[in-house]
């Protein structure tokens, strides 16, 4: 296996193909596991804070999901902010999954197996569009994988905020730098359309892994969304690793802590889809 700039390896799958779907649809990269006629999707979005990250920053992760999970992982290279603010990107992730479901017999997946998945803003963006879409379209999807997701305005009085904020990577100061470039508005940080957290459309979501990492200021939040969603009928599991922090899936099953969060997660992917 190669390692993309010497650290992450880089896991072999079947097919790997860009994509310029047009028709108002962004770029995408389409990853194709072995001996699959007709696999289900998995739809991927991204992390970085709604204003960095691509399908090459996650690359490696995206392999070890189409491997792991058995699926035709589509990875969504949406539109960044500040350039491209809220609703921008969202509205490319929607566009990106309204074109999946319809061109899905093309690459060889299924329609009727899709599933959505992101990392931090891109769970987020994960969660939103699947809120979205089944108030306006009536979609719904097998499952929804939320690695470590952005849920709500950043808020320093936060318990994860004030213990994990500084010195474990992803900080409190730049979460907060994050979402002003994605909204500009603190105000509009609050929208449920930002802050899934704060929906009141949750009842109905398909089922949902949610992973958080002990050393994240994320961490509290997304605990309180995978309770949330408990709360309101979802079928939710939640996996907390005690030992990781944000980001530690990047590494894709490489070290230990990627591993134990991965393979569970694929796992249950696996079931889903079937």
């Amino acid at each position: 296996m190669q390692a993309r700039f010497g650290l992450v390896p880089m896991p072999p799958v079947f097919q790997v193909t860009d994509r310029a779907a047009g028709d108002g649809c962004p770029r995408l990269r389409i990853y194709r596991p072995h001996g699959r006629a007709s696999a289900p999707v998995l739809v991927f979005f991204h992390g970085g804070g709604f204003v960095a990250g691509d399908i090459d920053t996650h690359d490696a992760l995206c392999r070890a999901l189409c491997n792991g999970a058995g699926a035709i992982v589509v990875s969504v290279d949406y539109a960044l902010a500040p350039e491209h603010p809220f609703p921008t990107g969202l509205e490319d992730c929607i566009a990106a999954i309204r074109w999946v479901r319809e061109h899905a017999g093309e690459f060889g997946g299924d329609p009727d197996r899709v599933a959505l998945s992101g990392d931090s803003a891109g769970a987020n963006l994960a969660i939103v569009s699947a809120i979205r879409l089944k108030r306006t379209e009536g979609h719904r999807f097998r499952a929804i994988l939320a690695v470590y997701p952005v849920t709500d305005a950043p808020d320093r009085a936060r318990g994860s905020y004030a213990e994990r904020g500084t010195g474990f990577g992803l900080t409190a100061q730049a979460m907060i730098w994050f979402m002003d470039h994605y909204v500009g508005d603190a105000e509009r940080a609050t929208d449920p359309d930002v802050a899934p957290l704060r929906s009141t459309e949750l009842s109905g979501l398909p089922p949902t892994y949610v992973i958080t990492a002990e050393f994240d200021p994320l961490r509290d939040e997304g605990i309180a969304f995978a309770g949330k969603l408990a709360d309101t009928g979802v079928d939710v599991v939640h996996a907390h690793k005690e030992d990781a922090n944000h980001g530690f899936l990047s590494w894709a099953g490489a070290d230990e802590p990627s591993k134990a969060g991965l393979d569970p997660a694929c796992a249950w992917l696996r079931e889903r889809l079937l």
